[in-house]
């Protein structure tokens, strides 16, 4: 297998302001992850107030997320992610200065609200970039969240001296530089705004103006059979990754009694890893094998990699798993996602990524309350296995063969008028 020297290669430098945009937004959110809980206690929150204060987010983005989507398909992906980044910064500004459990709660339902980031930025990446090649494209976000939450928990450590104040500054500084590097570097690329107004030729990836379906005429996502199958295989995979994702701290506290230091050293190699195997393995890996064989792989490691956490016995083997669930989700995710970007017409990419933001956020919403209730009332195999079944649900729909013919091809000429 030939390995890529030059991982780092923009083969679409359009797209290099977007992946600084969704990183330094992520950014700023990762900074304010060691405070959340903490100022919830400081302001007399029981328990369960601090767990809703931590999932009101993914509540409000359940509800807006397609219709960020479905926004950016009509009036354009470039003022779309402005708006979406303007009330991220509001709500990094109201939780800076939030004196009271309420106003913390105002700030977290705003940016809720405003969370269009994610699918607008599928959605883009959709858009600009041809089918063969979007797998790759679709996995740099997953790794910019992933190096943003290496590094933001760390800053906001550095910035904790300050309280709630500082951190929640410099986040909402950080969302100011996304917002600038959206309006001045990021391009429009929404094929029917592009198409109205390109000259003769017109960007790689995007199709004439004949070749659009225009948004009044759009089916419904849901009444797309390949796009709703996908989209409940990929409720299935994000649901039981959220699930290991929120709770695997606590399990491996209850297992082996790690506490947060030694979990955030591991957490922290396990994303280095995931990085690695992004840019060295899983392109090389992809070109030779395919998307779906590729993603057959991951989706496939999932399943015994969740069984095994019931049988690990040190820190040494938790490692490993661990590392096997970074390979899982490199292989995986972006392809994932980019099949539900090839099921459907170009003028539905932002609905179909707000679709699949919805999903996440729903995931994030009963992930944590499954892995909570499974490990304080089972025993400790069973979280493991409750998320195995979901991974295995997952895995199962991946393997029907699945017709991705170009949907480009297949939207009726003339559509415009």
């Amino acid at each position: 297998m030939k390995l890529n020297l030059n991982p780092f290669k923009a083969d679409f430098p359009e797209l290099t302001p977007l992946w600084i945009s969704v990183f330094v937004d992520i950014l700023g959110f990762s900074i304010l992850i060691p405070f959340l809980p903490f100022f919830g206690q400081q302001f007399g929150a029981p328990a369960w107030q601090i767990g809703l204060l931590l999932s009101t987010n993914a509540l409000f983005g359940f509800f807006f997320g397609p219709i960020w989507g479905s926004l950016s398909d009509r009036y354009g992906r470039k003022p779309t992610l402005l708006i979406s980044q303007l009330g991220t910064l509001a709500g990094f500004v109201m939780m800076a200065f939030s004196g009271s459990l309420t106003m913390m709660f105002i700030s977290r339902i705003i940016d809720g609200i405003f969370g269009g980031n994610y699918p607008i930025a599928k959605a883009i990446v959709g858009d600009v970039v041809p089918p063969d090649k979007r797998s790759e494209q679709m996995s740099n976000i997953g790794v910019a969240h992933v190096l943003s939450s290496l590094i933001g928990p760390g800053l906001g450590g550095l910035l904790s001296p300050w309280g709630i104040l500082a951190p929640g500054l410099m986040a909402a500084s950080m969302t100011t530089v996304a917002v600038l590097m959206t309006f001045f570097l990021l391009k429009e690329s929404n094929p029917l705004l592009v198409a109205s107004t390109a000259p003769a030729g017109h960007p790689a990836g995007l199709e004439p103006v004949g070749a659009q379906v225009a948004p009044s005429r759009r089916r419904d996502i849901w009444q797309n059979p390949l796009a709703r199958f996908l989209l409940v295989q990929w409720g299935l995979h994000t649901l039981s990754f959220t699930v290991y994702m929120s709770s695997i701290s606590l399990f491996a506290n209850l297992k082996l009694g790690l506490d947060a230091a030694q979990m955030g050293k591991l957490l922290m190699m396990a994303g280095i890893v995931r990085v690695f195997i992004r840019y060295v393995i899983f392109v090389p890996m992809r070109r030779r094998w395919g998307d779906r064989k590729t993603s057959l792989i991951g989706l496939g490691l999932f399943v015994p990699t969740y069984l095994l956490l019931g049988f690990v016995t040190n820190q040494l083997q938790f490692a490993g798993i661990l590392c096997l669930v970074s390979f899982g989700a490199a292989c995986s995710r972006g392809i994932l996602n980019s099949f539900l970007s090839r099921s459907v017409a170009p003028s539905q990419q932002g609905a179909a990524m707000g679709l699949s933001a919805s999903l996440d956020s729903f995931a994030q919403i009963a992930g944590p309350l499954i892995g909570g209730v499974v490990l304080d009332r089972t025993p400790l195999w069973v979280y493991g296995g409750i998320t195995a079944f979901f991974a295995l649900g997952a895995f199962a729909m991946a393997l029907r063969p699945l017709d991705l013919g170009d949907q480009r091809a297949a939207v009726p000429t003339g559509a415009v008028s």
